[in-house]
């Protein structure tokens, strides 16, 4: 097999997994948190707390970045499957004129932020490394996908935009317009996603290091999942967060 199909293939099987594969950092991050608040014990409270509100900044602006995304996709395309690819129609306007991959671009923020809340170099180092390993291969899919759909159109929109860095001059309005319902349905799970790790690894390391619960961050957590509860029951059992043609 050549390195391209067994790449592909990789990919397909990593593109099928990916909701669940990350999952399989944690042992490394419940390492990593015996050394949580390393800035807090060196630099003291205000640099921790202003390091820890800049990997929260970081984290919601990949959450941004793929709410931009979806805001103005038609349905079938950049979707949460994960049985296979599949693409209705290929995206090229919007964030799609100005990078092929903004969704991936969004998840390696919101995943950035999270392995450096920590404070920990090393884990930041691995998440870095474990993301180009595991994205590439996936892209490498997904992109063979599309050629073979889309032929030359894809041949032609890939030449002229980058994968991962946005060229932003190549900007091209959305041929649809921006739907909150949209997002709503489509990104509560990233938005609880981000709440939960958070959250987790604050209890956790300061249960850790200090010996004690958290009840701010707890709150937070309930805060969360609550909201998430919400607009779950909303998608899953009405029609209110339903948009035609999204």
């Amino acid at each position: 097999m050549a390195l391209k199909e067994e790449l592909e293939r990789h990919g397909e099987w990593l593109f099928r997994w990916r909701s669940y594969l990350p999952l399989l950092i944690l042992p490394v991050v419940l390492v990593a948190l015996k050394d949580f608040e390393y800035l807090e014990r060196v630099f003291g409270d205000t640099i921790d707390d202003l390091w820890q509100g800049f990997c929260i900044i970081v984290s919601l602006s990949g959450l941004v970045i793929r709410c931009i995304t979806v805001g103005y996709v038609p349905k079938g395309t950049s979707g949460r499957n994960t049985k296979r690819q599949k693409a209705e129609s290929l995206n090229t306007t919007g964030m799609y004129s100005i990078l092929r991959h903004p969704l991936y671009l969004g998840n390696f923020f919101i995943m950035l932020g999270a392995a450096s809340f920590i404070e920990v170099w090393w884990l930041t180092l691995i998440f870095v490394l474990s993301f180009w390993l595991y994205y590439e291969r996936i892209i490498i899919a997904e992109e063979e996908f599309l050629r073979r759909k889309f032929g030359n159109v894809y041949v032609d929109w890939s030449e002229k935009t980058p994968a991962f860095l946005p060229r932003f001059r190549n900007w091209q309005k959305p041929e649809l317009p921006f739907s909150f319902k949209a997002v709503a349905a489509r990104e509560y799970t990233t938005l609880f996603a981000i709440i939960a790790s958070f959250s987790f690894m604050d209890i956790v390391g300061d249960i850790f290091v200090e010996g004690k619960l958290d009840l701010a961050w707890a709150a937070v957590l309930i805060a969360g999942f609550m909201l998430y509860s919400t607009l779950r029951i909303l998608k899953k059992k009405t029609k209110i967060l339903n948009v035609e043609g999204r």
